[in-house]
Parts: structure tokens; sequence; C-alpha cells
């Protein structure tokens, strides 16, 4: 029986091995193959994005506009004393030193449709309301005295029943009422009695409001 040179051998022997490596091999990459394929066809799991919710301020208010401001109250005036002797026109009467406090004159001597006008006399926006007259008689005889505007036909707004205060120079501070009154006018102080005769002695007169 011949021997077998073991370098045949070996040779045989290294083949079988690099065959065996070699079949090992390609079921390994076939293997490998089945895996990767295995692996791409699997779903990945969903990604979740955190969903970034974005606030906007609320709008403010759209300013109102601007309320007007209110228009500041008038003030009242006040009113001077008008002298009846300084009155743009007198009709009727005459002056006279007076002996009330004060000094200077008055008007006297007023009888049934005498009158005295003062020009432009300016009563304001806040209304007159009363007239304060300082007055003197020494007679039995009652008459009135009015306060007109602008006319001395005009209705009066204004009006004083007088009568005897005890003497020509007994003077004394009465109050009339008057229908309300602003603005610039002209005043007629009127004077009337159902008897005739002097009945009247006038020293000023003064509005209020």
């Amino acid at each position: 029986m011949d021997q077998r040179s073991p370098t045949v051998y070996r040779t045989k022997s290294w083949q079988n091995r690099r065959r065996v490596v070699t079949v090992l091999g390609g079921a390994g990459l076939v293997l490998g193959g089945y895996l990767l394929g295995r692996w791409q066809d699997t779903p990945a799991e969903p990604v979740v994005t955190p969903q970034v919710v974005v606030t906007t301020a609320a709008a403010a208010p759209a300013a109102t506009s601007a309320q007007p401001e209110a228009s500041p109250s008038p003030s009242a005036i006040p009113y001077p004393v008008l002298q009846a002797e300084s009155a743009t026109e007198r009709a009727g009467v005459e002056t006279e030193g007076t002996e009330d406090e004060g000094g200077g004159d008055y008007v006297g001597w007023i009888n049934r449709d005498d009158h005295l006008r003062f020009d432009n006399f300016d009563f304001g926006e806040v209304p007159a309301g009363q007239v304060r007259l300082r007055v003197a008689s020494g007679t039995g005889i009652t008459g009135r005295l009015q306060i007109r505007l602008d006319s001395r036909d005009a209705a009066p707004v204004g009006e004083l029943s007088v009568s005897d205060t005890g003497g020509w120079q007994e003077w004394r501070t009465n109050t009339a009422a008057l229908q309300p009154v602003t603005g610039v006018h002209t005043v007629f102080v009127t004077f009337t009695s159902a008897d005739g005769g002097d009945f009247l002695n006038l020293n000023w007169l003064q509005f209020a409001h």
C-alpha cells in the first residue's frame, strides 16, 4: 500500500478547509443579507416632534378717542352799583345832594311816566335774579318802580312796590325779584302810580345773582 506524501495530504486537507470556509462565508453573507433585509422592512418608530404653541398677546383695546374737555362753568361777575344820577338818560326827574350814607347825589321828584336809562349793561353769562334799590319817600302815594330791558315799553322783568319810608331823606334798601337776565342790555328804570304827584327818591340800584 502506497503512502501518500504529507505534502499532498496537507494540500488536500487545506483545500477541504478552504471549501468549508468558503461555504460558511457564503452562508454568512446570505444570512447577513437576510437579516439586513428584515431590518429595513421593519417600520421605524414614529418620531414625535413636540408641538410649539406660539401664543400672541391679546391685542390691547384700541384707545378710545379722547373726550372733549368740558367747558369750564361760567363765573358769576360782580355787578357795580349804578348811581341814579349817572344814568345815560334821565327823563322828568331832578338831582340833589343826599343825606344818605356815602353822600353824593340822588334822583328825586320822581312821578309816574318818568324814567332812567343805562346803556350797555353787561349781566354776563350767569343770570341776574334780583335788584337792590335804595329808596326814600315822604308822601302817602304808593307807586311802582319797574325794570325793563332794551325798550321803555318792553314788559317789566322786575318790579318793586314803594310807599312812604318816613321822609324824603329816610333811606332804606328794598329788593325786587327779576326774571333771569344774561347778556348785554339797555336797562330802563320806569315809574308808575295811580295818583299824580312826586312819590319817590332813588339813590342807587345794584343787580345781584
